[in-house]
């Protein structure tokens, strides 16, 4: 079945980011002139999804008002023939199909996903983390999962290789290389959360996009809380493995944190210099730096 839905968590409290967030949701920190969330979005539709899913809580409203059709705004900027601004202003709302579920409480992220499921129904789906920020231009990093999806039916992971000395910082896959599908697609045989260096099964870290099957609605129904006394998607995950192939796509492109201020700073800063508007003015400025 084509991959038509996608569900994009914006339900997290942001706290490593305070106190940016304590009145602003994270996914509307801008890159450069930009909401982080409207990139997320962005390479969902590029991907070939026509349906989106936000999970928000109660101090998100601004989610889905970007998202939302202005008339006031562009009454204004059609009245003053503002056009670049008209077109930039409208381009969120025409992106998608788009609908909000609310996570009440923040009961992790498992939980969230879980809110969506009278949403996605029974269809498989992409999911899209805020934190993760990835761009490659030729073919975007879910359209790469959904490639995978289509070619074995199962679920598939987003994942990258990182130095075995921040790997703590990561969830991790076991793979079994005897099931390796070409150089990059991984059988997965289970996931463990935040792994001390010495016990880390590999160095494949999982990364902020992945694809389901509908199945994981059901694991996640009965997933107990873990850790922090949140339901955990690894969880789920590692269950629905010992049920079915998942596999571990080791994705093409470049990836972005923005879960942390220096991440946010720095990506900010390379989206502003991708730019073709903003990149002289940028470089004038970096060049008057006296960096130590």
């Amino acid at each position: 079945m084509p991959i038509a839905k996608a569900v994009i968590t914006a339900a997290g409290l942001g706290t490593r980011v305070l106190p940016a967030t304590k009145a602003v949701p994270k996914e509307m920190l801008p890159l450069a002139d930009t909401p982080t969330i409207q990139y997320i979005a962005e390479e969902a539709a590029a991907s070939g999804i026509s349906s989106i899913t936000f999970v928000t809580s109660r101090t998100k409203r601004a989610v889905e008002d970007h998202f939302d059709d202005q008339p006031e705004l562009r009454e204004v900027l059609e009245r003053k023939g503002e056009a670049e601004k008209l077109a930039r202003v409208n381009q969120p709302s025409e992106l998608a199909h788009f609908s909000f579920v609310r996570q009440p409480a923040p009961l992790g992220l498992g939980h969230a996903v879980l809110r969506a499921r009278p949403v996605i129904g029974a269809e498989p789906f992409g999911l899209l983390l805020g934190d993760d920020v990835i761009v490659h231009r030729p073919r975007p990093c879910l359209r790469q999962l959904i490639d995978v999806h289509e070619r074995t039916g199962a679920s598939v992971i987003a994942v990258m290789r990182v130095p075995r000395e921040v790997i703590s910082r990561y969830g991790v896959v076991t793979v079994d290389p005897a099931e390796q599908l070409d150089a990059r697609t991984f059988r997965v045989l289970d996931t463990v959360e935040k792994p001390r260096v010495e016990d880390a099964p590999s160095d494949l870290a999982v990364i902020g996009r992945y694809v389901f099957t509908p199945r994981i609605f059901d694991l996640l129904e009965v997933t107990a809380p873990g850790a922090g006394g949140e339901i955990q998607l690894t969880d789920a995950i590692r269950a629905l493995a010992e049920r079915e192939p998942v596999y571990a796509y080791e994705f093409e492109g470049t990836r972005y944190d923005i879960g942390d201020p220096v991440g946010l700073l720095t990506t900010s800063l390379a989206f502003a210099l991708m730019r073709e508007d903003l990149a002289p003015g940028v470089k004038a400025y970096l060049r008057t730096l006296k960096l130590d």
